[in-house]
């Protein structure tokens, strides 16, 4: 169960931006890789970024990512496949039914709606 909580929400897209782009190049504090930031790079990518196959890139990008920030990836820590694969496809329903256009009124839309939740 978990206990109330208000997500951090984005301010400018300059910020969701900064945070794909970071991901991509393994450029971001690990302290900068947050929930809120794991869903606002996932948003960001699957709208700014046609470019990269999500479905057959994301493992590749969060692992390398981790890796790169001293992090593990195995059965206990680090990326999880599951959980990922999870959020991408909550972020897509949530994609197909919003009205916001704007990045950061979609990114913050997606941390308040139930696929945002930190336990959806």
């Amino acid at each position: 169960m978990t206990t109330d909580y208000k997500p951090r929400l984005f301010a400018r897209d300059e910020d969701i931006h900064a945070l794909g782009e970071g991901l991509l190049a393994c450029a971001l504090p690990r302290t900068a890789w947050t929930h809120e930031a794991h869903l606002g790079a996932c948003l960001w990518l699957l709208t700014e970024r046609p470019d990269i196959d999500i479905d057959a890139e994301i493992a590749g990008i969060i692992r390398r990512f981790n890796t790169s920030v001293g992090g593990v990836n195995d059965d206990t820590q680090g990326y999880h496949d599951s959980i990922t694969r999870a959020y991408v496809a909550g972020a897509r329903l949530f994609l197909s039914e919003t009205a916001e256009t704007g990045l950061t009124a979609r990114v913050n839309a997606l941390l308040l709606s139930p696929m945002g939740a930190r336990d959806w």
